[in-house]
């Protein structure tokens, strides 16, 4: 068996599923209909699922996206049921494909938008559902990160311009992506010693989900570490700037008063001071 994540898992009603997974509460059933998702846990009338069904809705997307009908996904499934433990492939997808952070998606209203960052406008709005930070369910609003909207509430609130933040985000977006990709090689590069379009063998997957489990907080650590190392050296060049700036001009001043001369007294006052 799959060794699971040191943190608690997620857990999601059929619903947030859905949203978290970018589908649809009636292709969940359908997908279950089918057995391509094994069924949730029922806690009294409640279903809950979690990062397993992610990561198998998640590869179900991607198939579908690369023109694999249902029929082919459900042989695919087959065909690894006949060779695989299917515990051990699902704790692959998991490992790979689930969720990496165990944020919670919250729900807000336009007005509690408008408390946290005061008036809303329909042009930064359209920016932010743009941008995926923000997503519109009927009347509402989903924020998969929470804490990301409330360090920008902060931000405008200390000052900083709603637009220029969202702008912000824009351009720094295909940075962190290149990152992410990055990241994501670093910690799967151990499927690599095995041919593209085939499973690992039965007997590696176990030690490949352990191995990538624990791989992915320790990349996690490191670029939080570089990108605080980034920060400090940003911060540092741009006092180092504004200071010697703040010298220069106090330099300039100063020599500019050495170097002109004192108003002589004209002749006549002098006369009359004698």
């Amino acid at each position: 068996m799959s060794k699971a994540p040191s943190s608690e898992p997620n857990e999601y009603t059929v619903d947030e599923l859905a949203r978290v997974a970018g589908t649809t509460v009636r292709n969940i059933r359908a997908y279950q209909d089918r057995e391509l998702l094994s069924p949730p846990t029922k806690r009294g009338r409640v279903a809950v699922y979690d990062d397993t069904h992610v990561a198998r809705l998640t590869l179900i997307n991607h198939l579908l996206a690369r023109g694999y009908t249902l029929a082919n996904i459900q042989d695919l499934i087959g065909a690894i049921e006949e060779g695989h433990d299917l515990r051990s492939i699902l704790g692959l997808e998991s490992a790979i494909g689930s969720r990496w952070s165990h944020e919670r998606a919250q729900t807000y209203s336009l007005a509690e938008l408008a408390t946290l960052f005061g008036e809303v406008s329909p042009t930064r709005l359209a920016k932010a559902l743009n941008l995926g930070l923000l997503e519109r369910t009927g009347t509402k609003f989903v924020a998969r990160s929470p804490a990301a909207l409330n360090a920008g509430a902060a931000l405008v609130k200390e000052g900083v311009p709603a637009a220029d933040l969202l702008e912000a985000v824009r351009v720094l977006r295909p940075h962190f992506e290149q990152v992410a990709q990055a990241l994501v090689d670093l910690v799967v590069r151990r499927l690599d010693r095995y041919e593209a379009d085939t499973l690992p063998p039965p007997a590696d997957v176990p030690a490949l989900v352990d191995a990538i489990w624990r791989l992915r907080p320790q990349a996690m650590v490191l670029v939080e570490s570089e990108m605080n190392r980034a920060l400090e050296e940003a911060s540092e060049g741009y006092l180092a700037n504004r200071v010697s700036a703040i010298l220069d001009k106090r330099i300039e001043r100063t020599n500019a008063r050495t170097a002109t001369p004192a108003p002589s007294t004209p002749r006549s006052r002098r006369k009359r001071a004698e």
